[in-house]
Protein backbone atom coordinates (compact mmCIF):
# COMPACT_ATOMS: atom_id res chain seq x y z
CA UNK A 1 0.00 0.00 0.00
CA UNK A 2 1.42 3.38 -0.94
CA UNK A 3 1.69 6.06 1.71
CA UNK A 4 1.02 9.69 0.80
CA UNK A 5 4.12 11.85 1.04
CA UNK A 6 4.02 15.42 2.27
CA UNK A 7 6.95 17.84 2.35
CA UNK A 8 8.52 17.49 5.79
CA UNK A 9 10.06 20.95 5.90
CA UNK A 10 6.92 23.04 6.26
CA UNK A 11 4.26 22.88 8.95
CA UNK A 12 0.97 24.75 9.11
CA UNK A 13 1.36 27.86 11.25
CA UNK A 14 -1.13 26.54 13.81
CA UNK A 15 1.13 23.61 14.66
CA UNK A 16 3.87 23.47 17.23
CA UNK A 17 7.20 22.89 15.49
CA UNK A 18 7.97 19.17 15.07
CA UNK A 19 11.49 17.81 15.50
CA UNK A 20 12.62 14.22 14.96
CA UNK A 21 15.70 12.63 16.48
CA UNK A 22 17.18 9.55 14.80
CA UNK A 23 19.62 8.20 17.34
CA UNK A 24 20.48 5.57 19.94
CA UNK A 25 18.91 5.14 23.35
CA UNK A 26 20.96 5.84 26.49
CA UNK A 27 19.62 3.83 29.41
CA UNK A 28 21.41 6.20 31.80
CA UNK A 29 19.40 9.13 30.43
CA UNK A 30 22.26 11.56 29.83
CA UNK A 31 22.82 11.34 26.09
CA UNK A 32 21.20 9.97 22.94
CA UNK A 33 17.46 10.11 22.43
CA UNK A 34 16.84 10.85 26.09
CA UNK A 35 18.96 14.01 25.98
CA UNK A 36 17.40 15.01 22.65
CA UNK A 37 13.84 14.77 23.92
CA UNK A 38 14.69 16.75 27.07
CA UNK A 39 16.20 19.46 24.88
CA UNK A 40 13.19 19.55 22.57
CA UNK A 41 10.83 19.95 25.52
CA UNK A 42 12.90 22.75 27.06
CA UNK A 43 12.97 24.63 23.74
CA UNK A 44 9.24 24.33 23.15
CA UNK A 45 9.08 21.96 20.19
CA UNK A 46 7.27 18.66 19.76
CA UNK A 47 9.82 15.84 19.89
CA UNK A 48 9.65 12.48 18.12
CA UNK A 49 12.18 9.66 17.98
CA UNK A 50 13.48 6.88 15.78
CA UNK A 51 15.61 4.44 17.79
CA UNK A 52 18.65 3.12 15.92
CA UNK A 53 20.28 1.19 18.77
CA UNK A 54 19.69 0.25 22.39
CA UNK A 55 22.61 0.70 24.74
CA UNK A 56 23.17 -0.57 28.25
CA UNK A 57 25.10 2.32 29.74
CA UNK A 58 25.42 4.29 32.93
CA UNK A 59 27.77 6.91 34.36
CA UNK A 60 30.64 4.41 34.23
CA UNK A 61 30.40 3.78 30.49
CA UNK A 62 28.75 1.65 27.82
CA UNK A 63 28.40 -2.01 28.73
CA UNK A 64 26.53 -3.27 25.68
CA UNK A 65 25.17 -2.04 22.35
CA UNK A 66 22.45 -3.74 20.32
CA UNK A 67 21.57 -2.21 16.98
CA UNK A 68 17.96 -2.05 15.84
CA UNK A 69 17.53 -3.67 12.42
CA UNK A 70 17.80 -1.26 9.46
CA UNK A 71 14.34 -2.39 8.33
CA UNK A 72 12.90 -1.35 11.68
CA UNK A 73 14.69 1.99 11.51
CA UNK A 74 13.19 2.55 8.07
CA UNK A 75 9.74 1.52 9.34
CA UNK A 76 9.94 4.03 12.19
CA UNK A 77 10.99 6.79 9.80
CA UNK A 78 8.17 5.97 7.39
CA UNK A 79 5.64 5.89 10.22
CA UNK A 80 6.59 9.31 11.58
CA UNK A 81 7.39 11.19 8.38
CA UNK A 82 4.43 9.95 6.33
CA UNK A 83 1.91 11.05 8.96
CA UNK A 84 3.30 13.70 11.34
CA UNK A 85 6.19 15.07 9.30
CA UNK A 86 9.10 17.03 10.73
CA UNK A 87 10.20 20.65 10.56
CA UNK A 88 13.75 19.58 11.42
CA UNK A 89 15.56 16.27 11.88
CA UNK A 90 18.63 15.50 13.97
CA UNK A 91 20.72 12.37 13.50
CA UNK A 92 23.01 10.91 16.12
CA UNK A 93 24.17 7.33 16.54
CA UNK A 94 23.79 5.38 13.27
CA UNK A 95 25.82 2.24 13.92
CA UNK A 96 25.99 0.62 10.48
CA UNK A 97 26.05 1.75 6.86
CA UNK A 98 22.65 0.10 6.29
CA UNK A 99 21.11 2.42 8.92
CA UNK A 100 22.52 5.45 7.14
CA UNK A 101 21.31 4.23 3.77
CA UNK A 102 17.81 3.75 5.21
CA UNK A 103 17.85 7.20 6.78
CA UNK A 104 19.15 8.97 3.68
CA UNK A 105 16.55 7.24 1.51
CA UNK A 106 13.71 8.23 3.85
CA UNK A 107 14.91 11.83 4.13
CA UNK A 108 15.04 12.16 0.35
CA UNK A 109 11.66 10.51 -0.17
CA UNK A 110 9.95 12.75 2.37
CA UNK A 111 11.85 15.86 1.29
CA UNK A 112 13.24 16.53 4.74
CA UNK A 113 14.64 19.99 5.23
CA UNK A 114 16.75 21.34 8.08
CA UNK A 115 18.80 18.20 8.72
CA UNK A 116 21.35 18.43 11.55
CA UNK A 117 23.97 15.67 11.49
CA UNK A 118 25.90 14.88 14.67
CA UNK A 119 28.66 12.50 13.46
CA UNK A 120 28.74 10.42 16.62
CA UNK A 121 31.69 8.06 16.39
CA UNK A 122 32.25 7.13 20.01
CA UNK A 123 30.70 7.50 23.44
CA UNK A 124 32.24 9.69 26.14
CA UNK A 125 34.08 6.68 27.54
CA UNK A 126 35.61 5.88 24.15
CA UNK A 127 33.25 3.02 23.23
CA UNK A 128 32.80 2.76 19.46
CA UNK A 129 29.26 3.60 18.34
CA UNK A 130 29.77 3.67 14.56
CA UNK A 131 31.93 1.32 12.50
CA UNK A 132 34.25 2.55 9.75
CA UNK A 133 31.81 1.57 7.00
CA UNK A 134 29.07 3.61 8.62
CA UNK A 135 31.35 6.61 8.99
CA UNK A 136 32.18 6.51 5.28
CA UNK A 137 28.48 6.11 4.38
CA UNK A 138 27.64 9.11 6.52
CA UNK A 139 30.24 11.23 4.68
CA UNK A 140 28.89 10.08 1.33
CA UNK A 141 25.14 10.15 1.94
CA UNK A 142 24.20 12.33 4.92
CA UNK A 143 26.65 15.21 4.96
CA UNK A 144 25.60 16.44 1.49
CA UNK A 145 22.01 16.59 2.82
CA UNK A 146 22.90 18.42 6.03
CA UNK A 147 21.91 21.96 6.85
CA UNK A 148 24.43 21.81 9.72
CA UNK A 149 27.01 19.20 10.73
CA UNK A 150 28.20 19.38 14.35
CA UNK A 151 31.46 17.46 14.91
CA UNK A 152 33.66 17.80 17.95
CA UNK A 153 37.40 17.88 17.33
CA UNK A 154 37.99 14.08 17.39
CA UNK A 155 35.04 13.52 15.04
CA UNK A 156 36.23 16.24 12.67
CA UNK A 157 39.71 14.73 12.60
CA UNK A 158 38.25 11.31 11.84
CA UNK A 159 36.12 12.74 9.02
CA UNK A 160 39.19 14.30 7.42
CA UNK A 161 41.80 11.70 8.46
CA UNK A 162 43.75 14.30 10.41
CA UNK A 163 45.71 13.73 13.61
CA UNK A 164 44.07 15.34 16.65
CA UNK A 165 47.49 16.40 17.93
CA UNK A 166 47.84 18.67 14.90
CA UNK A 167 44.86 20.83 15.97
CA UNK A 168 46.29 23.08 18.67
CA UNK A 169 44.96 26.58 18.06
CA UNK A 170 41.74 28.31 17.09
CA UNK A 171 43.33 29.07 13.72
CA UNK A 172 43.84 25.32 13.25
CA UNK A 173 40.16 24.82 14.03
CA UNK A 174 39.16 27.43 11.48
CA UNK A 175 41.17 25.69 8.76
CA UNK A 176 39.65 22.34 9.78
CA UNK A 177 36.10 23.73 9.63
CA UNK A 178 36.67 25.10 6.14
CA UNK A 179 37.96 21.72 4.97
CA UNK A 180 34.85 20.05 6.40
CA UNK A 181 32.67 22.19 4.13
CA UNK A 182 34.13 20.32 1.16
CA UNK A 183 32.33 17.17 2.38
CA UNK A 184 29.03 18.75 1.34
CA UNK A 185 27.22 20.12 4.39
CA UNK A 186 25.90 23.65 3.97
CA UNK A 187 27.25 24.70 7.36
CA UNK A 188 29.80 23.37 9.84
CA UNK A 189 29.61 23.98 13.58
CA UNK A 190 32.94 22.69 14.89
CA UNK A 191 32.90 22.30 18.67
CA UNK A 192 36.05 23.09 20.58
CA UNK A 193 35.27 21.63 23.97
CA UNK A 194 38.15 19.15 23.73
CA UNK A 195 40.70 21.97 23.64
CA UNK A 196 42.07 23.39 26.86
CA UNK A 197 41.61 27.02 27.83
CA UNK A 198 39.59 29.41 29.96
CA UNK A 199 36.96 29.65 27.23
CA UNK A 200 35.28 27.01 25.08
CA UNK A 201 35.56 28.29 21.51
CA UNK A 202 33.49 26.86 18.64
CA UNK A 203 33.81 27.67 14.93
CA UNK A 204 30.93 28.30 12.53
CA UNK A 205 31.43 28.40 8.76
CA UNK A 206 28.93 28.44 5.90
CA UNK A 207 29.16 27.33 2.28
CA UNK A 208 27.57 30.67 1.39
CA UNK A 209 30.66 32.49 2.73
CA UNK A 210 33.35 29.81 2.91
CA UNK A 211 36.20 32.25 3.51
CA UNK A 212 34.56 33.73 6.60
CA UNK A 213 34.35 32.13 10.04
CA UNK A 214 32.47 33.05 13.19
CA UNK A 215 33.90 32.22 16.59
CA UNK A 216 31.48 31.53 19.44
CA UNK A 217 33.19 31.71 22.84
CA UNK A 218 31.65 30.79 26.16
CA UNK A 219 32.88 30.18 29.70
CA UNK A 220 34.45 26.81 30.44
CA UNK A 221 33.13 25.30 33.65
CA UNK A 222 35.54 23.10 35.65
CA UNK A 223 33.37 19.99 35.75
CA UNK A 224 33.93 16.45 34.50
CA UNK A 225 30.17 15.93 34.26
CA UNK A 226 29.62 16.64 30.56
CA UNK A 227 27.94 13.47 29.33
CA UNK A 228 25.51 14.32 26.53
CA UNK A 229 26.92 17.67 25.40
CA UNK A 230 27.21 16.67 21.73
CA UNK A 231 23.70 15.22 21.52
CA UNK A 232 22.26 18.23 23.32
CA UNK A 233 24.02 20.72 21.04
CA UNK A 234 22.78 19.11 17.83
CA UNK A 235 19.23 18.65 19.10
CA UNK A 236 19.11 22.27 20.28
CA UNK A 237 20.20 23.46 16.82
CA UNK A 238 17.49 21.31 15.21
CA UNK A 239 14.84 22.66 17.60
CA UNK A 240 15.82 26.26 16.94
CA UNK A 241 15.89 25.75 13.17
CA UNK A 242 12.39 24.26 13.39
CA UNK A 243 11.27 27.42 15.20
CA UNK A 244 12.54 29.58 12.36
CA UNK A 245 16.01 30.64 13.49
CA UNK A 246 18.69 31.15 10.86
CA UNK A 247 21.46 28.53 11.08
CA UNK A 248 24.07 30.88 12.55
CA UNK A 249 21.59 32.13 15.15
CA UNK A 250 20.55 28.56 15.94
CA UNK A 251 24.15 27.49 16.55
CA UNK A 252 24.86 30.46 18.83
CA UNK A 253 21.66 29.95 20.83
CA UNK A 254 22.35 26.20 21.06
CA UNK A 255 25.78 26.95 22.50
CA UNK A 256 24.16 29.21 25.09
CA UNK A 257 21.69 26.41 25.93
CA UNK A 258 24.46 23.85 26.39
CA UNK A 259 26.68 26.26 28.33
CA UNK A 260 23.85 26.84 30.79
CA UNK A 261 23.25 23.09 31.05
CA UNK A 262 26.95 22.46 31.77
CA UNK A 263 26.93 25.20 34.42
CA UNK A 264 24.48 23.07 36.41
CA UNK A 265 25.93 19.67 35.52
CA UNK A 266 25.90 17.22 38.38
CA UNK A 267 27.26 13.89 39.53
CA UNK A 268 25.01 10.88 39.16
CA UNK A 269 26.19 7.32 39.77
CA UNK A 270 29.85 6.47 40.28
CA UNK A 271 31.33 7.96 37.12
CA UNK A 272 30.77 10.85 34.71
CA UNK A 273 27.69 12.86 35.50
CA UNK A 274 25.34 14.70 33.20
CA UNK A 275 24.00 18.09 32.18
CA UNK A 276 20.92 19.74 33.62
CA UNK A 277 18.76 20.56 30.62
CA UNK A 278 16.45 22.80 32.61
CA UNK A 279 19.15 25.38 33.36
CA UNK A 280 18.69 27.53 30.27
CA UNK A 281 15.11 28.52 31.03
CA UNK A 282 16.29 29.86 34.37
CA UNK A 283 19.58 31.49 33.33
CA UNK A 284 18.86 32.64 29.77
CA UNK A 285 22.56 33.00 28.99
CA UNK A 286 23.39 35.27 26.07
CA UNK A 287 26.58 34.65 24.09
CA UNK A 288 28.05 36.75 21.28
Amino acid sequence: MSVPVRPSGEAPSSRRPRVLTVAGSDSGGGAGIQADLKTFQELGVYGMSVVTAVTAQNSLGVQRVEAVSPDMVEAQLESVLSDIGADAVKTGMLPQSAHIEAAASSFARHRVKRLVVDPVGAASDGSTLMDDGAFEAMKRLLLPMAEVVTPNLPEACRLLDVRSDDIRTVADMERLAKRLLALGARRVFLKGGHRAGAEAVDVFVSAERPDETRLFAGPRYPTPHTHGTGCTTASAIAALLAKGALPEEACLEAKAFVTAAISEAFSIGGGTGTLWHGAFAKKRLVLR
